[in-house]
This record gives C-alpha cells, sequence and structure tokens, in this order.
C-alpha cells in the first residue's frame, strides 16, 4: 500500500523504535518518527508481519509474529544506540508495553495502548464468529475525530488475529506490567471508540517506573493523526530529550 512503507532515520545515541497498530500502518506514525529524527535521535519505524499489504496477509499471522518484528527491530537499534526508547500506537503500544517488561528499554511511549483484557463474553463472540467460518469482521481503523484526515488501514479486521492480541493483554496485566521500571508516557483520549479509555489506567496503575500522563481531549483514538497531533509530537520529543 502506498504510504504504508516502514522508515528508518540515522541519527545520534539515543534510538527510537516506533511501533504502528492493529491492521494500520507506518502511515499513522510517520509524524512522530519524523519528529525524533529532526530531533538528531536514531529512528526505526517497521511495517509489521502482514500489515500495509492487503488483509488476507494478516489472517495467518498472530501477535507473537508482531512481537518478534518489533523485538527483532528493537535489538538491532540497541546494538547502535546508547539507550532505546519505545513508541507505540494502540497495537503499537501493547508492542511497546512487552518489549519495556522483556529487554532494557530506556523509556515508553504508548498513545492510546491496547492493556486491559477483553470480557470473556467478547471472547465468545469472536470464537463463534470464527466457528461460523468468518474469517475477518469489519474494521477497527480509522476512528479519528479531525475531518477530512484518514488512516491507511484494513477494512477488515482478522478475528483470530485479534484474538491472539486480547489473550496477551491478559498476560499483561497478570505478569508483565509490574516488571517495567523504566519513565512511561501515557498519551489517551477520553473519547476512543475502539480501546476502552480504562486501559490507559491501568497500564499507569500496575507499572513499576515513573509514570507521566498527557489526556488528548480533542482527539479519538488514531489520536496521531488527529487534532491533537502536534501536542503529541511535542511531549513525546519532550520525553525522549529528558531520556537522552
Amino acid at each position: 500500500m502506498v504510504g504504508a512503507e516502514p522508515a528508518s532515520f540515522p541519527g545520534g545515541p539515543t534510538g527510537a523504535l516506533v511501533l504502528h497498530g492493529f491492521t494500520g500502518c507506518p502511515q499513522s506514525m510517520r509524524g512522530i518518527a519524523e519528529r525524533l529524527a529532526a530531533d538528531g535521535h536514531t529512528v526505526e519505524m517497521p511495517l509489521l508481519p502482514g500489515h500495509g499489504t492487503a488483509v488476507e496477509d494478516m489472517v495467518p499471522t498472530r501477535f507473537d509474529d508482531w512481537y518478534a518484528s518489533a523485538e527483532a527491530a528493537f535489538l538491532d537499534l540497541a546494538g547502535r544506540a546508547e539507550r532505546v526508547v519505545v513508541v507505540g500506537l494502540s497495537m503499537g503500544g501493547t508492542l511497546a508495553v512487552t518489549l519495556a517488561a522483556r529487554q532494557p528499554v530506556a523509556g515508553l511511549a504508548v498513545v492510546n495502548a491496547q492493556i486491559s483484557p477483553a470480557a470473556e463474553s467478547f471472547h465468545d463472540v469472536l470464537q463463534g464468529t470464527l466457528d461460523a467460518g468468518i474469517e475477518i469482521m469489519p474494521g477497527v481503523g480509522g476512528d479519528i475525530a479531525k475531518e477530512g484526515a484518514k488512516e491507511l488501514a484494513y477494512e477488515g479486521a482478522p478475528i483470530a488475529a485479534l484474538q491472539s492480541l486480547l489473550v496477551h493483554c491478559q498476560a499483561l496485566v497478570d505478569d508483565l506490567l509490574p516488571r517495567i521500571t523504566c519513565p512511561v508516557l501515557i498519551l489517551n483520549s477520553p473519547q476512543d471508540h475502539v480501546v476502552a479509555p480504562s486501559s490507559s489506567d491501568q497500564l499507569a496503575d500496575l507499572v513499576a517506573g515513573p509514570v507521566e500522563r498527557v489526556t488528548l481531549g480533542r482527539s479519538f483514538h488514531v489520536a496521531t493523526l488527529d487534532h491533537d497531533s502536534g501536542l503529541i509530537e511535542d511531549s513525546i520529543s519532550s520525553f525522549v530529550a529528558k531520556l537522552a
């Protein structure tokens, strides 16, 4: 898909790994990546497996596939930088949080991250849909308040892939979040029609590191393309500068 390309920017001793969301692509995070690159940091923004092409390519992928790609990018970046900050939107935030629990991440910045596990009833609905022979449900992309703004995302969402993400969220709250000791910047929209705002509250409550929060009052879920995009870029830029 034109606009879904990954990006890599050479820079200084601070690295930034920038991760996009479920069914989306780097287009939604390009502004942040370019801002951090302009700040002089070394930036990597991968295209996660199954994304940025056609939704059928995403059907066989699972959370472990996306995490393996993100972790490989982190390790490569860590080999070239003195410290690495991880930035993620939505499911990219889930990946970023998981990395921070398992790797020596210097800082974590997430926008409307998916953290809270889904209700058992929702899992039952997803499984029932799969059992009926339906692999793809209506898409979750494009939740933006700003008129004319558009996220480059699939029009459908692979159900089994979504299940794998939601199952991993249970592991986050049960085990992984308390392991995070690095500084954490949480940016979230009170009006989010994809991820419950309580996910950000749960993240703030369970991590062990210092937490800074920014409210995105004018934006919906894909806030990086919404009215608060400038606030997000400024906040993350300042956060990374302090760590550097």
